[in-house]
């Protein structure tokens, strides 16, 4: 299970980015709606005092609130694409077991968590307000370093290991 573990996790990752993709298909105002109830209890945008004001600050912050929604999406489809695509490069390279299970976790983990700091910033951001709450759930985030830090493993390994069959003409 502990070699299968990283390619379920990057399967995973593009399951959630394609189901809510489907979902904004069949009830994107259910999204919209959530955003403008959240945005309607955020006490900093209800303090405003001029009508024309919070109604210009509602509708930006509904904007870029939807917009992380939409980054969840995104960043879940790409990279759990990408995730699975760098999964596959190691099998191909010959280097020790301990080695390619960590690249393939940091890669697998990293990619799986990342997007969820877009998502739980997109839920929670109208009410909390949107640096708050990436604030609130920057360890998400901070997985998009781990992230990074398999994608340079992985390289480092491809580039002083060597390559294992079918890829023989390597």
């Amino acid at each position: 299970m502990k070699f299968k573990l990283p390619f379920i996790l990057s399967i995973l990752a593009m399951f959630g980015g394609v189901f809510i993709a489907i979902i904004f298909g069949a009830n994107e105002s259910y999204f919209k709606n959530k955003i403008n109830d959240g945005l309607a209890k955020n006490v900093k945008i209800q303090s405003i005092q001029i009508e024309s004001q919070k109604l210009e600050k509602i509708k930006s912050e509904a904007e870029k609130n939807w917009r992380y929604y939409q980054r969840y999406h995104f960043h879940a489809t790409g990279i759990g694409s990408m995730s699975l695509a760098l999964l596959i490069v190691l099998g191909f390279i010959k280097a020790s077991k301990k080695q390619l299970l960590l690249s393939a976790y940091m890669i697998s983990v990293g990619g799986f968590l990342y997007p969820f700091v877009w998502l739980f910033a997109a839920i929670y951001g109208p009410e909390m307000g949107r640096d708050q709450a990436k604030e609130a759930f920057a360890i998400f985030g901070y997985m998009g370093g781990v992230f990074l830090v398999g994608i340079l493993f992985t390289l480092y390994l491809a580039i002083t290991k060597p390559f294992k069959a079918p890829l023989d003409y390597v």
